[in-house]
């Protein structure tokens, strides 16, 4: 449990005291925010400086270094000690320093280009299968489990090679869908730090049952989901409406790529589509947009991602914003109720039924 507040207050102490030096930073170069001539409103955020993710990265790794360090230990007073670091834990920084480095190349090219212009689509997707190819063949070398799961395993092996397959498509999906909904003032960094939070308690409760999970290193987890929470919940502060900076496809892609390898290292991979269910919603509202448009000639919302549906159908920012933390909240507290009652109902007080 100290882990778990000594990674979350570091992450949290580094982000909201560096960012301000960032943002110095950032306005000195002059790598500022492009916004699109098409979102109506936002005009008046453009240069606003961008690539805060830099920060993020920062101080989650920071934090999560630093959970495994203890100076004081009850009953031998005060002493260094340290845990080791887990293999899978490891594989998440591995994810989320990685789709991290893709953001930040695409967040450089639109400064190099002065344009709201990054990597191509072929190079961004190419980079992002990358990363996540040697993700899953450091998960099987770990030995992280093949099967399907939800709140946990499903009895469904998928193999080396299906499996290869599902982590490719989650860490790329889940990295562009944070990227399309990093659109609002807030908006990834708050509902982020709710989803995050909940990867701390599903981690953490692993950890404590593990004979019934049988998670490696889901503590590692724990501590590493805890860093990403305080360091998003420490950018918020600079971030939240009206956001003095904003994290760009830097943080976006990172946080993607967090998420994704949470979930498949705690074998709840399903269960990732409830939880992140407000970055499900964004992207098949610009999935749907599309689709309408080729198919039928016809827009289903004004706008997509669907957060510009309701700014363009009258709603003030911050409206959007707080409501869509709602929503992931909400969705957030029914994916972790799912997650305890599948523990309840499957044991008699914490004890594994035969």
């Amino acid at each position: 449990m100290i882990s778990l507040l000594i990674a979350s207050a570091v992450a949290f102490a580094f982000t909201i005291s560096v960012t301000p030096a960032a943002i110095r930073a950032f306005r000195r170069h002059d790598i500022g925010q492009f916004i699109q001539s098409e979102v109506e409103g936002h005009m008046h955020k453009r240069g606003t400086p961008t690539m805060g993710g830099i920060v993020i990265i920062g101080g989650a790794t920071l934090g999560y270094v630093l959970g495994h360090f203890r100076i004081y230990t009850i009953g031998h007073g005060f002493e260094l000690t340290t845990r080791p670091f887990g293999h899978t834990a490891l594989l998440a920084l591995f994810a989320f320093l990685g789709m991290g480095l893709i953001g930040f190349l695409d967040d450089y090219m639109k400064y190099a280009r002065k344009e709201n212009k990054g990597l191509s689509k072929r190079w961004k997707f190419l980079g992002q299968l990358t990363i996540a190819a040697l993700f899953a063949a450091g998960a099987v070398m770990a030995g992280a489990s093949t099967e399907l799961s939800f709140t946990r395993p499903l009895g469904i092996d998928l193999g080396p090679y299906l499996y290869f397959g599902l982590v490719l498509f989650m860490l790329t999906a889940t990295a562009n869908a944070v990227n399309l909904t990093d659109g609002l003032d807030g908006l990834v960094a708050g509902s982020g730090a709710l989803v995050f939070g909940a990867y701390v308690l599903i981690a953490f409760w692993q950890f404590r049952n593990p004979e019934f999970y049988g998670v490696p290193s889901a503590l590692d987890l724990a501590v590493f989901g805890a860093a990403l929470s305080g360091a998003a919940l420490g950018f918020l502060w600079w971030n939240a409406a009206p956001a003095k900076i904003f994290m760009g496809d830097t943080g976006s892609q990172a946080f993607g790529g967090a998420l994704a390898a949470l979930a498949l290292l705690t074998n709840t991979e399903l269960l990732l589509i409830l939880l992140g269910g407000l970055y499900v919603m964004e992207t098949l509202s610009v999935i749907g947009q599309v689709f309408a448009f080729r198919v039928f000639g016809r827009r289903i919302f004004k706008m997509s991602p669907i957060h510009h549906h309701f700014e363009l159908a009258g709603w003030p920012e911050t409206t959007v914003i707080v409501r869509f933390w709602i929503l992931a909240g909400i969705m957030v507290a029914i994916g972790v109720g799912l997650f305890y009652a599948d523990f309840i109902t499957a044991t008699d007080g914490g004890v594994l039924l035969p």
